[in-house]
């Protein structure tokens, strides 16, 4: 994940945009004025600045263009203003902001912002060479098919009679179909699938808890309390474990 810095003179601005970008997974660094900015980026070399224009000491444009003047801008730049004009924008684009974002800042355009910031920054990795199977046989590294886990065909089986109880089969990243020991108190099937549910949309978002909400049409504070009621290890979940 990324390292963002944001500078903001509000305080409920910068706790607002720490809150969701954290909750992606992101590390966030807090600016308040310029001094700080400044700072902050000799400290973190951040991977993504936003960056507030009106300011009480330096703002925004006269920043951009001091780190742009300098050879400092090395990192993309999104402008973020409440009273912002098109002439604003554009002045901000000519001296280097990738983006303009004007406030209130709704929670689709943010991520949609920082997403494509960070993707036009970020090298896409060479794609890994396909194993080659021919008459010298697979790769000692390649597993083989002894080894890879059984395949769930995604019904909700019934034990049979003189068969072992069918379990709950661990949980397996994205997959998305699980077998469910069904001979068992309604409430703890439920809980048993539940869980798996929620698991699974956490893992196919990559721990983004705004996005599972969405997702499964939850509010968060909700979610929250029933993700820690169900028990799922929400850390396991966050991207990039180690932002």
């Amino acid at each position: 994940m990324a390292t963002i810095l944001v500078v903001d003179d509000e305080l409920g601005i910068r706790a607002l945009l720490s809150e969701i970008l954290s909750d992606e997974g992101h590390t966030i660094e807090l600016a308040e004025n310029a001094q700080q900015a400044r700072a902050a980026r000799e400290r973190s070399r951040p991977d993504l600045v936003l960056l507030d224009i009106w300011m009480p000491d330096v703002d925004g444009v006269t920043l951009l263009k001091e780190w742009g003047s300098s050879g400092q801008l090395t990192m993309p730049v999104i402008m973020m203003s409440g009273h912002g004009t098109i002439d604003t924008a554009v002045e901000a684009t000519k001296f280097g902001a990738m983006a303009f974002l004007e406030k209130p800042i709704t929670l689709q355009k943010l991520l949609r912002a920082v997403e494509q910031a960070l993707v036009k920054t970020t090298p896409r990795p060479a794609p890994p060479a396909a194993p080659v199977i021919g008459t010298v046989g697979i790769p000692a590294s390649y597993p083989r098919p002894e080894a890879l886990p059984p395949i769930s065909q995604g019904v909700m089986a019934m034990p049979s009679a003189g068969l072992a109880p069918v379990t709950p089969l661990p949980h397996q990243g994205l997959a998305s179909e699980q077998v469910f020991e069904l001979d068992r108190p309604l409430r703890e099937a439920r809980d048993a699938f539940e869980k798996s549910y929620f698991e699974f949309h956490l893992a196919k978002e990559n721990g983004s808890m705004t996005r599972v909400a969405e997702k499964t049409g939850l509010e968060r504070t909700h979610l929250y309390r029933k993700l820690k009621q169900l028990g799922v290890d929400l850390s396991r979940n966050k991207r990039g474990s180690g932002i």
